[in-house]
């Protein structure tokens, strides 16, 4: 192991900036989120001084620029994919039209009227957990009870929701199942 400079980092990234595209592409699914993964590790890396001992600065590189992808991910996260985008753009427009439109509205309002149903904190659960994605820790604490019951509470919320929209299971409004520890 030898001390490596950031310059050297650098100089690595360009000449094998076709390479780690490719690899982060490929990994991230995205070859747009992939190069600017790469811009922002050069930017990264834009400093004086040394990395440090590096066996593989090739692998140190490329997680630099997963960790980098990943922020902007966390950051982007509300926003659409640019495939997703794309993906609204081509949609036909006999796809919305106003049939499915009215259906749509009518399953908003029975849904909106199924939650004005339900005990004032099991509305505030089910809203903090599947509108305002908190995590269910942090509800418990907001409202002095545990995950567990949280969970309960929000169970029954979609119970609830579920028979008044007429389905058989609450999927469509929670998360997906999880895996059975049998």
């Amino acid at each position: 192991m030898k001390e490596t400079s950031w310059a050297s980092l650098r100089d690595l990234l360009v000449e094998r900036y076709s390479e780690f595209k490719y690899r982060l592409a490929r990994r991230l699914g995205s070859t747009e989120l992939a190069a600017e993964a790469l811009q922002d590790t050069w930017l990264r890396l834009e400093r004086p001084g040394h990395a440090g001992a590096l066996d593989r600065p090739d692998a140190y590189l490329f997680r630099i620029a997963l960790n980098v992808a990943a922020d902007h991910r966390d950051a982007d996260g509300r926003q659409l994919a640019l495939s997703e985008i794309e993906a609204l753009r081509h949609l036909d427009d006999d796809e919305i039209d106003p049939e499915r439109i009215a259906e749509s509205r009518s399953e908003i309002a029975a849904l909106a009227r199924a939650l004005d149903e339900l005990p004032p904190r099991r509305r505030a659960i089910f809203i903090a957990a599947r509108l305002d994605q908190i995590p269910h820790k942090d509800i418990a604490a907001a409202h002095g009870v545990s995950t567990r019951m949280v969970e309960r509470e929000l169970k029954r919320a979609l119970e609830h929701c579920g028979e008044r929209l007429g389905r058989i299971s609450p999927r469509p409004f929670g998360s997906p199942p999880q895996e059975s520890s049998l």
